[in-house]
């Protein structure tokens, strides 16, 4: 492997770790983002998932890319089968960010990227990354400034992972051959439940932080009233389920297989993110 990595989503919470840690190990990088700005050094790229013509002069030159769907969209398969195509069609290597749980039932979309994946013919490894840490300090933040995190994830426990254990298990994928033709499902050392959650935050940033469990209907009205498109609301609202149920509760060792390392636990996150969690 010779060619550059193209990074998808460059400048996002994944891909910006990816960037350094592949940056890091001496490879040559495309980052590519809708703005098309170098990253971190990195040669950038424009990049947008509905503009089929972004792809050509993205893979131009690449012989590996990370490609996941970026936040604020909820048409995986739409959007993504058509990156891999583009991809399969070059014998472009993918590792593909894709979501926990997805493998339970094929006609999940997320599932049916896989599938496509799969049976192209191109080498692949498949990431499935549960829970992000870094939620926390991007999409729950402004429930922490108020001191509570409302969502409808009752009680279910989830074995939350760091964004930068998340981008280096995609960073080995990346540089090494041992692990294509599989997928990993990432998680984080413990689960925790959104309460535990709540209280490890509170420490580390020294300030009441409780967890309010909430319905789907006040989850989601409480996007739309922020902002939010009511679709994509819905599509968050609905992910929830599985913690609800337990599913997301797996903790299992595939991060140190992919890194050599153990996973860094909701604890160390939080006082890595203090200052970013309180600004």
């Amino acid at each position: 492997m010779s060619g550059k990595i193209l990074v998808i989503g460059a400048t996002g919470t994944v891909g910006r770790h990816v960037v350094d840690g592949l940056l890091a190990k001496g490879e040559a990088v495309k980052a590519a983002s809708r703005a098309g700005k170098p990253v971190a050094g990195a040669e950038g790229v424009v990049f947008d998932y509905a503009k089929p013509e972004t792809f050509g002069p993205a893979f131009d030159g690449v012989d590996r890319a990370y490609v996941l769907l970026a936040s604020g969209h909820a048409d995986a398969k739409g959007l993504l089968l058509p990156v891999i195509e583009a991809a399969a069609a070059r014998k472009v290597k993918v590792v593909l960010q894709s979501a926990f749980g997805v493998d339970a039932d094929d006609s999940i979309p997320y599932r049916q990227v896989e599938i496509a994946l799969e049976k192209s013919g191109t080498p692949y490894v498949i990431l499935r990354p549960n829970w992000f840490s870094d939620n926390f300090h991007t999409f729950w933040k402004p429930g922490i400034d108020h001191g509570q995190i409302a969502l409808p994830a009752a009680e279910g426990k989830s074995s939350f992972i760091d964004a930068r254990d998340i981008a280096a298990s995609g960073v080995a994928a990346l540089t090494s051959s041992s692990f294509d033709g599989k997928a990993f499902n990432l998680t984080g050392p413990e689960a925790l439940s959104y309460t535990q959650g709540a209280a490890i935050l509170s420490e580390a940033i020294g300030k009441p932080v409780s967890y309010n469990a909430v319905s789907d209907e006040t989850f989601i009205d409480m996007l739309t009233g922020a902002g939010v498109p009511a679709d994509y609301a819905s599509f968050l609202a609905s992910i929830f389920y599985p913690v609800r149920q337990g599913w997301t509760a797996v903790v299992n060792g595939d991060v140190e297989t992919l890194t050599g390392n153990a996973p860094r636990s909701l604890q160390t996150y939080a006082a890595d993110y203090a200052a970013a969690l309180t600004a």
